[in-house]
């Protein structure tokens, strides 16, 4: 059970006492009435085949206080997409699917692509952006929540408490950020938040002057900032900028504190227990798994740290990675000791691994950003999209809907 302690620079919602979920729910309900609700689903097909994405239209059939609710389909062909339509026509609330690979879309996507508003990658990164554009062209949800499709222990209260803190007329926040436990067979998950998060920041503080710390100390405020889980209000989503690649989850929280006091951020307490599909260490392939993201991530703090006034160089990164790899090494003694005493299996040896990987993994990361200094990792906002093209909402919808009509009747 937690405690109450608030430390850091966002505020920390707890789930402190077992309090019922059909209480919680039921506010819910009354806050629905003044702020509508959806949820984003990004989706890829294989998902639709695996015991978790069942269980989770299973949990949100129960669910009342939504308004509507939004999948984003990759990675699908026509018949595919029928599949789909008939999977997610369980769902008692009006919902539409965004069939990515669909040739409305894509029709769209090129438009976008000649104007260099699309994005720039296949991914999730993209098929959150284009779920948030419908929503916002749907016009009549204030307070949106989005979590992944590949989580085996779902129960609905995650996305209670999930949109809660942004549904809450009486809060003052925009955004929330998910956060739990990452304990599944006896082992601890969460790794690349551990053994490069984690140590990265703090490497960063060590090695960086003062006038950087604001940053840093905002983003180690978060116990899980790759949570893949978050919600926000209308007006945040409208001018968020996405990255494309594997930097999505800590992007956001990047521009969120760009757009926001940290009083209007909040991280809370979505899950006693969670477990997902894990990704492959392609410790001899650093264009796949968990080594591509590490250096997508690590490109995210570079790039934020630059605009910000940090001149990278050689030496510097060279610092930088006998910090992060001191860092990293001291604090898997941590993890083993708190798995010791929990009764957890821990893997000394695979975890330093891990960490020498992602030291080296940090130079590749520096050499990629100096090397390419006009990479766009961002995704343009839908508020500069709208700009540029006025009834790309209609066009949107009109897309979704022939999709629906043509193949889903």
């Amino acid at each position: 059970m937690a405690d109450s302690f608030q430390g850091g620079r966002i505020t920390t919602l707890h789930n402190i006492v077992d309090r019922p979920l059909e209480a919680l729910e039921e506010e819910l309900i009354q806050f629905s009435a003044d702020t509508p609700m959806g949820l984003i689903l990004p989706s890829l097909f294989s998902e639709l085949e695996g015991p978790a994405l069942a269980n989770i239209v299973n949990e949100l059939t129960k669910v009342r206080f939504l308004q509507q609710i939004v999948i984003g389909l990759d990675r699908a062909d026509e018949s595919e997409y029928r599949k789909a339509i008939e999977f997610f026509s369980r769902l008692p609330q009006p919902h539409r699917i965004l069939w990515n690979d669909g040739p409305n879309l894509m029709a769209i996507d090129q438009r976008l692509q000649e104007m260099g508003l699309a994005p720039n990658q296949l991914g999730k990164g993209r098929n959150v952006w284009y779920c948030m554009g419908y929503m916002l062209a749907r016009d009549e949800i204030e307070a949106v929540a989005l979590h992944d499709c590949d989580i085996v222990t779902y129960e609905r209260s995650l996305l209670a408490r999930l949109i809660y803190p942004v549904a809450n007329p009486s809060f003052q926040f925009q955004f929330s950020k998910g956060y739990y436990s990452r304990i599944a067979n006896k082992y601890m998950g969460g790794r690349v938040s551990r053994l490069l998060v984690t140590p990265l920041i703090r490497a960063l503080e060590h090695t960086l002057d003062k006038n950087h710390q604001e940053y840093l100390l905002f983003m180690d405020s978060f116990r899980y900032p790759l949570a893949g889980e978050f919600s926000m209000r209308k007006d945040a989503m409208a001018g968020l900028r996405l990255p494309s690649d594997w930097g999505l989850e800590v992007g956001v929280l990047m521009e969120m504190l760009r757009n926001y006091s940290t009083r209007r951020i909040c991280q809370v307490d979505i899950a006693d227990i969670y477990d997902h599909k894990h990704q492959s260490l392609s410790q001899d392939n650093d264009q796949a798994g968990l080594s591509k993201m590490s250096i997508d991530i690590t490109k995210a703090f570079f790039r934020k740290l630059a605009t910000d006034g940090v001149v990278f160089n050689n030496g510097l990164f060279r610092t930088l990675k006998a910090t992060y790899l001191r860092i990293g090494l001291d604090l898997v003694d941590s993890y083993r000791c708190d798995a010791r005493m929990n009764g957890l299996d821990f893997d000394v040896h695979t975890e330093e691994q891990m960490v020498e990987l992602f030291a080296e993994n940090l130079m590749k990361a520096g050499d990629a950003f100096i090397n390419n200094p006009l990479e766009q990792p961002f995704i343009p906002h839908w508020n500069r999209v709208v700009s540029a093209i006025p009834d790309i909402y209609e066009q949107l919808i009109d897309a979704v809907e022939k999709d629906h009509q043509m193949y889903g009747g």
